[in-house]
């Protein structure tokens, strides 16, 4: 899995959308946008890569995309409408472009705020090549700039998460952590 950090000035949400699956689609990997306010940190969004990857591959999946599935898991919930509020919206957006062409955590994750180094990508080539390679297409297109973003506002992840100062006094667990819990207890909410 690869994360590249930046801004999206999106004027065409579902312009943007196309424009993501066809950077993954070339070289077989899913691609998806985050807000990245809403992301806790890196380990929020493989962990939601490696449970929408053991629900598909238990035939479990919620979504018929990939790209959908790990966009429900990252924001631990099962309705596609409101995971959506996690991802890409007009305008102009602190984001995360994750991308995988692995299964669930395999390599680990890799964090890019600037164009990854690639050569000649096919389908055949190394996950971690084509990974790199859509990164790099992402940075071509027009509406998102690449660059060093600020993971995790706190109060947009606690109201975005339901996450209240009573939970939070509770425990000794860290935000992000609770956020991961999250996105754990979606594979038992069923």
């Amino acid at each position: 899995m690869r994360l590249l950090t930046g801004t999206a000035t999106v004027d065409d949400l579902d312009g943007a959308v196309a424009d993501l699956e066809r950077t993954g689609e070339r070289v077989d990997c899913t691609t998806q946008a985050f807000d990245a306010g809403l992301v806790a940190d890196a380990e929020h969004l493989r962990r939601a890569v490696v449970l929408a990857e053991r629900a598909r591959s238990r035939d479990e999946g919620i979504a018929r995309k990939r790209a959908v599935e790990v966009l429900l898991y990252a924001a631990g919930r099962r309705q596609i409408d409101r995971a959506l509020a996690m991802g890409l919206a007009e305008g102009t957006t602190a984001a995360v472009v994750l991308t995988d062409a692995e299964g669930p955590g395999a390599g680990g994750v890799e964090v890019h705020d600037g164009q990854p180094e690639h050569g000649e990508v096919g389908t055949d080539d190394p996950p971690e090549e084509r990974e790199r390679a859509t990164l790099a297409a992402v940075c071509d297109l027009a509406w998102f700039e690449p660059g060093p973003v600020t993971l995790g506002d706190p109060e947009r992840l606690r109201a975005f998460f339901d996450v209240d100062e009573a939970e939070l006094a509770a425990t000794d667990a860290a935000l992000a952590d609770l956020v991961r819990e999250r996105v754990a207890l979606l594979v038992v909410d069923r």
